[in-house]
């Protein structure tokens, strides 16, 4: 029921933090099935009608209800506001109550696109029976875990080591003291076989705790103290960076390439942006044609499956399936940004435009329906509308004839594998007839059958899926997720920053400044970041991922447009990450800062799960702030981090691609690129478009316009500067390394031969 995000543990800890879970359920006098099979199930197929405006079928008696949820933010925890559970949001008043009552917590946790947290939503928290035995026993508390990712993670771990299975909902009942003493993930109301029902759950629990307190907090105890002892808490010895990191990665990915249908492992498939994008920095360090081809084939296939919107753009979360046909079909902000930043990178190191045309197409779709009126973005779309998985993306062959008449449609169903039974292997009686939109033969193909030229037949389907795009905008919409999440917000100004960049399309830009203003202006108070924004209101103190991407998305930022301003505000938020976050004793960077109460332990998460690790990106932004700043404590911090994750980089690579990305820049020889001239002016643009019209990943730039009043002041600020002068009053270009620059070139052949690049 969730993606993979495992951690590395050590085996020994893992066994005595199970034994001690396995002592307090047998104190509970309870018999648990393992839950689940261990398979990746994380099946998140939207949000109840309720949340999308047409729940008139629920039960009367539950919407009287109202409990601690009504004046919360967040979409999911409104959605549970009128259960008969008397919920709490996280927070003192919840948990004073539980000490003070000397009464356990029960917490859930979840989030708005998450289908199987919605189905025990129905069976179990709208129950008056079970929220009743909840109530009268338990202080039940609600977590939305893209809220409080914190809270999410030590006891996601908890459950993980306790039961060896994770996901969500997550359930865990907890001492009043936090400690987590019982949990799992979905349960079904009444016992099933090889799962407890929640019901019976509920009673054991609540008559083991009335009976056995002292020692199921003992027991609760020992588990807590092993997870501060373990590896997911301690860093491991630093260790040397060395080049091995970057090719041990790479064979990792050859491993389990499938050559097939691209990507990597078996289904479920989840795309992976650090994966494609670390074989693209081998392929440009060592020409190696093999990782091309991997990065490549698996970008082309995800394009042309049914994991892409063909109409819409952008990109759905996973396919079930391990040739990109079936998704599930949420879409979250987090995957496009990503995606939308390799595919330009891979149009970059190849030239092809298919794949300009994927990274253009889903950023216009992030601009079209995931922007907030105020700047920011909306964090998801749900797979469902109508009470139907995929309804809004589904359609029958007759209803695209409908649409586009007999000889267009008949065109379209060929090129986008439309059959009259439909291509949808599901379960679903309403699936019956229904097509997943996907392109299962090469254009070219099509083309050439029908002896019509590749243009035409191009120009011919942008013309169809416009006609398509129109049709479906009539139907009802998945529900939109509309919180603005800072780390979130920030992979899609970091893409936008590069699109404009390699595209040239001044659009990205402004949208990008417009949604960093946002973030600075409308969700930072006293000088520190929060994480989430919703309707008009800020909540949360945020975390390192916050920071880190920021950081990472405002030196993008700055290289995009060279404004000082995002420059020194990416400064700004390092110098506080440092102060908030760092470990002086260990080093590395904590996951919570001390804004964050009430935490059982603080992590130092390095794995990527769907988006990279907070640490990862850490080490990536500090690098670039650096090389821009000359600043060498940021240097320093950088090569900690990723000296203490050297071994889990060797033992588990693809859990740490993000790491090793960062591990390849700080290894390889960085080009320190410095302009000088007016940025507008023609022979600078002739630079710029030279040189992001070449996949160079191990750069920084900057500029300066010696006729600006603020010159001397950026100087300052960026040393790689100080020398940087026009030659004979035409703009020049540097290109420098460890701050010893090159001849100065001023015409664009010079500069590709100043980066080593032939001629073409």
């Amino acid at each position: 029921m969730r993606e993979p995000e495992g951690h590395s543990l050590n085996e020994v800890v893992k066994a005595c933090l199970l034994a001690v879970w396995c002592l307090t359920v047998a104190a509970l006098g309870l018999i648990v099935a393992t839950q689940g099979t261990g398979r990746v199930q994380d099946v998140r197929e939207g949000r109840r009608a309720v949340y999308q405006g047409f729940g008139d079928d629920r039960d009367t008696a539950v919407q009287n209800h109202a409990n601690k949820l009504t004046e919360e933010i967040s979409p999911y925890l409104l959605q549970h506001a009128d259960n008969p559970v008397e919920w709490y949001p996280w927070g003192e008043e919840a948990l004073e109550r539980a000490r003070n009552e000397h009464k356990p917590i029960f917490l859930s946790i979840g989030y708005s696109a998450c289908h199987w947290c919605h189905v025990m939503e129905r069976e179990c928290f709208e129950n008056e029976r079970i929220a009743a035995l909840l109530n009268e026993h338990f202080v039940c508390i609600k977590v939305d875990r893209e809220e409080r990712p914190d809270i999410d993670e030590i006891y996601m771990q908890a459950v993980q080591l306790m039961t060896g299975n994770g996901g969500w909902p997550l359930n865990i009942f907890l001492t009043p003291d936090l400690e987590p003493f019982y949990g799992g993930t979905y349960f079904p109301p009444e016992d099933m076989p090889g799962r407890p029902g929640f019901t019976h759950i509920v009673r054991q629990l609540a008559l083991a705790w009335d009976r056995q307190a002292d020692e199921v907090a003992e027991n609760a105890a020992q588990l807590v103290a092993l997870m501060h002892e373990g590896p997911i808490r301690r860093p491991t010895e630093p260790g040397a960076v060395t080049t091995s990191l970057i090719s041990g990665a790479t064979d990792s990915l050859r491993i389990s390439y499938d050559s097939e249908n691209g990507g990597f492992g078996s289904a479920p498939k989840f795309p992976s942006a650090p994966a494609t994008g670390l074989l693209l920095r081998a392929y440009h360090e060592d020409d190696n044609a093999e990782c091309l081809e991997m990065a490549s084939t698996t970008l082309r296939k995800m394009a042309c499956g049914g994991l892409y919107d063909q109409l819409g753009g952008g990109f759905h979360r996973y396919t079930v399936d391990d040739e990109w046909l079936v998704p599930h079909f949420e879409k979250m902000l987090y995957d496009n940004a990503q995606l939308a930043e390799v595919y330009l990178e891979a149009y970059q190191a190849t030239q092809d435009l298919f794949f300009a045309r994927i990274a253009r197409e889903t950023l216009d779709y992030m601009l079209r329906d995931m922007t907030d009126a105020k700047g920011g973005f909306h964090s998801a779309e749900d797979a469902d509308s109508e009470g139907e998985e995929g309804r809004f993306y589904l359609w029958t062959r007759d209803e695209i004839l409908e649409v586009l008449g007999r000889e267009d449609g008949t065109l379209f169903c060929e090129v986008y594998g439309v059959r009259e039974d439909g291509n949808f292997p599901s379960h679903e009686p309403y699936h019956a007839g229904m097509n997943i939109l996907h392109m299962p033969r090469p254009p070219e193909e099509i083309a050439q059958d029908r002896e019509i030229t590749t243009e035409t037949l191009a120009q011919r389907c942008d013309a169809m899926r416009a006609r398509l795009l129109e049709a479906r905008d009539g139907r009802v919409r998945p529900g939109r997720d509309d919180k603005v999440i800072t780390a979130w917000n920030a992979l899609a100004i970091g893409a936008l920053a590069q699109a404009h960049q390699i595209l040239g399309d001044e659009r990205y830009r402004i949208v990008a400044e417009r949604a960093a203003s946002f973030i600075l202006d409308e969700m930072m108070q006293d000088g520190r970041l929060l994480r989430s924004y919703r309707a008009g209101q800020s909540r949360v103190p945020a975390y390192l991922d916050d920071y880190a991407f920021m950081v990472t998305a405002l030196v993008d930022l700055y290289e995009a447009t060279f404004n000082i301003h995002w420059l020194r505000a990416a400064d700004g938020l390092a110098r506080t990450m440092i102060d908030a976050f760092w470990d002086p004793d260990d080093g590395g960077f904590y996951f919570t800062s001390d804004e964050h109460k009430n935490l059982i332990l603080r992590t130092k998460p390095t794995f990527d799960a769907s988006i990279p690790s907070g640490n990862a990106m850490a080490a990536m932004g500090l690098l670039k702030l650096a090389m821009l700043t000359d600043n060498s404590d940021y240097r320093a911090r950088a090569q900690l981090v990723l000296e203490m994750n050297t071994s889990l980089m060797n033992e588990s690579p693809q859990g740490f691609l993000k790491m090793v990305c960062a591990a390849a820049f700080m290894l390889h020889p960085t080009k320190e690129i410095a302009i000088a001239g007016a940025l507008y002016s023609d022979t600078v643009q002739k630079f710029l478009r030279t040189l992001h019209g070449h996949f160079i990943p191990y750069k920084v730039i900057a500029l300066i316009d010696p006729d600006a009043p603020d010159a001397q002041d950026l100087s300052d600020t960026i040393p790689l500067l100080h020398a940087c002068t026009p030659i004979e009053g035409q703009p020049a270009v540097y290109v420098c390394q460890n701050y010893t620059c090159d001849i100065p070139a001023t015409t664009p052949e010079g500069f590709l031969e100043s980066l080593g690049i032939a001629r073409e």
